[in-house]
């Protein structure tokens, strides 16, 4: 989790203003978000058409949804957040708490204190909300099979300073990260890991999986995106990515589009695997962070640190702000398998889960 004094950093060599403290969010520890705005360093110049930072209105791409924040989950940090393919089952992680999981979309909760008190950067979940993968930053990975009612410690993934994750559909093809460190996967649902050293050891980003877990992408913060088309056992670093202060990446359920957020700059789009990228500057250079697709990879939302949600539905090239979503810390967002339910974690200081359904 990020430190008060670190979001202060943050602020004074950024020029944002720190947020209310009951609408702020906590990040991953480690070098998740240096003190000063990164600089992509491919390529030198902002994208064709490109405004400054924090410019771009975000106009086109459907229309707005309506977001409530879910107090019964109580103001927390919130990290990590996942659905079910249908939308009716969600779990979210706190950092510094408890893993929380609901049945009904996100209006009741129930806290999983068999998950433990810890620092939950990443969390994933199977199509049918039945299995669900949990990285903590200072532990294991756990893992549960019965939607979060009790969980297990997967020794053999070691102690580690895990960070993001990204599961097949069935929830037996796992990947994750970690900090300074190597990408890991399990295809037993988490009980055995093997190291993956190719890519070698970096700060991975966010990580993402097709549905049937053989293509794969992971983003290296300050580095490229890497892909794999064979569950995970090979990785290719895709230069035509550029080296960028990448933060996370997400693809359609066959893996063919894939979209990723650049920290202190553009949302970038692939339509091949992640082999070429386009930087869609319809919404502006900002401090990107959370995205996440629906099923076809049409339907998009990302947020933005201290800023707000957007959401796009034509694939990322054009997008609309959420304003009823207010202004957080967005470290975490979330679909249905068809994009019309939508949720988003808000942490920091202490904060809510926010859901949004009848999205266009």
């Amino acid at each position: 989790m990020r430190s008060f004094f670190a979001l202060l950093l943050l602020t004074f060599f950024t020029g944002s203003a720190l947020p209310v403290f009951a609408s702020s969010c906590a990040t991953p520890p480690n070098a998740s978000i240096p003190a000063t705005p990164p600089v992509a360093s491919t390529p030198a110049t902002a994208p064709a058409g490109a405004t400054g930072c924090g410019g771009g209105g975000g106009g086109g791409g459907g229309g707005s949804c309506t977001w409530v924040a879910q107090t019964a989950a109580g103001s927390r940090a919130w990290e990590v957040v996942a659905f079910s393919s249908d939308g009716s089952k969600l779990a979210a992680g706190v950092s510094g708490g408890y893993i929380y999981t609901s049945t009904d979309g996100g209006v009741t909760w129930t806290e999983q204190t068999t998950s433990g008190s810890r620092t939950w950067n990443g969390l994933v979940s199977s199509s049918d909300g039945s299995k669900l993968a949990a990285a903590s930053s200072t532990g294991y990975i756990y893992t549960s099979t019965d939607s979060g009612a009790t969980w297990t410690a997967q020794t053999n993934s070691g102690i580690r300073n895990w960070a993001y994750m990204a599961s097949s559909a069935d929830g037996t093809q796992l990947t994750a990260g970690t900090y300074n460190g190597y990408l890991y996967i399990s295809s037993d649902s988490g009980a055995t890991w093997n190291s993956k050293t190719g890519p070698g050891s970096r700060v991975w980003g966010g990580i993402a999986s097709s549905s049937d877990g053989v293509t794969r992408a992971a983003a290296a913060q300050d580095g490229y995106i890497y892909t794999s088309t064979n569950s995970g056992s090979n990785w290719t670093k895709q230069t035509g990515s550029g080296s960028r202060s990448w933060r996370q990446v997400t693809m359609s359920s066959d893996g063919t589009k894939l979209a990723a957020t650049v920290y202190g700059g553009y949302i970038y789009t692939s339509t091949d695997s992640g082999v070429s990228w386009t930087g869609q500057t319809g919404a502006g250079s900002r401090n990107w962070y959370s995205i996440r697709s629906s099923a076809d990879g049409t339907k998009l939302v990302a947020g933005v640190l201290n800023g707000s949600l957007y959401v796009s539905t034509d694939s990322g090239v054009s997008w609309v702000e959420q304003t009823s979503a207010g202004t957080h810390y967005w470290y975490d967002t979330s679909l249905s398998s068809d994009g019309s339910k939508m949720a988003a974690a808000s942490g920091a200081f202490a904060s809510n889960i926010y859901t949004a359904t009848g999205c266009p």
